[in-house]
């Protein structure tokens, strides 16, 4: 049981206890907390849940389209902004200068770089010589040791400073930075399409349900502060 089921439970015995043993003073000091933690109980539930006959009940699944773009703007105007953006890009520890390409290099097929470059000897005057050896296919062996000495050449050119210098000048162009703004908001916008109004329910249900209970809890014990007065009033 959760701290709301067992808030009205011990208000609901505090009721029944003071009716049954006619203890007005008790019983006025369940009904009151029962009052209370019930209307609070009931507002947390409509939050979530739609309650025929209760105007205003269901309000977030119902809303779940403002909640979705509230989401955007949130994003695009608090952590995406030109500003934001410019500033990773500038920084030397978390911007341009800490991109690591060597994944992608080992991933990009260079094989057609010696295709081009065999093609290229091929056609020039060096092509009559190499026909006498055996044409193309006698520059075949060399095709491996060629792709590893030019992806390593790659790689040692974008760990230069000179490379980040003109990588991080060149994504900081405010046409850029535009760019990127919306390939963000589309990422955004995409993701958030994917959302109904029953997950909007349950990712704010899963936030902050728990802390909600608390009202509950709070208002059983405010209802029964009420009650113990207006009792204690009623009898002195």
């Amino acid at each position: 049981m959760n701290k709301s089921s067992v808030t009205n439970l011990i208000a609901l015995v505090l009721v029944i206890t003071g009716h049954i043993s006619a203890q007005p003073i008790l019983f006025a000091i369940g009904l009151f907390a029962l009052s209370g933690a019930v209307t609070n109980w009931l507002a947390v539930h409509m939050l979530f849940e739609k309650v025929p006959g209760l105007y205003g009940s269901g309000v977030i699944p119902a809303r779940f389209e403002d909640f979705k773009i509230g989401i955007r703007e949130l994003m695009m105007k608090q952590f995406f902004t030109k500003e934001n953006i410019d500033r990773f890009l500038s920084d030397d520890k978390g911007g341009a200068a800490s991109i690591n390409l060597e994944p992608v290099i080992e991933k990009v097929d260079l094989n057609p770089a010696f295709d081009g470059l065999v093609d290229v000897i091929e056609n020039s005057q060096f092509g009559g010589m190499l026909a006498m050896v055996g044409g193309s296919e006698a520059l075949q062996p060399m095709r491996e040791p060629f792709i590893e000495k030019m992806k390593s050449a790659v790689k040692d050119i974008t760990q230069t400073d000179d490379f980040h210098t003109n990588l991080r000048e060149s994504l900081e162009g405010d046409s850029n930075i535009a760019h990127m703004q919306e390939k963000v908001s589309d990422i955004i916008q995409q993701r958030l399409d994917e959302l109904t109004p029953q997950l909007v329910k349950e990712i704010i249900q899963d936030m902050i349900r728990k802390h909600l209970g608390w009202l509950v809890v709070w208002g059983g014990v405010f209802g029964g502060i009420i009650g113990l007065i207006a009792a204690l009033t009623n009898t002195f």
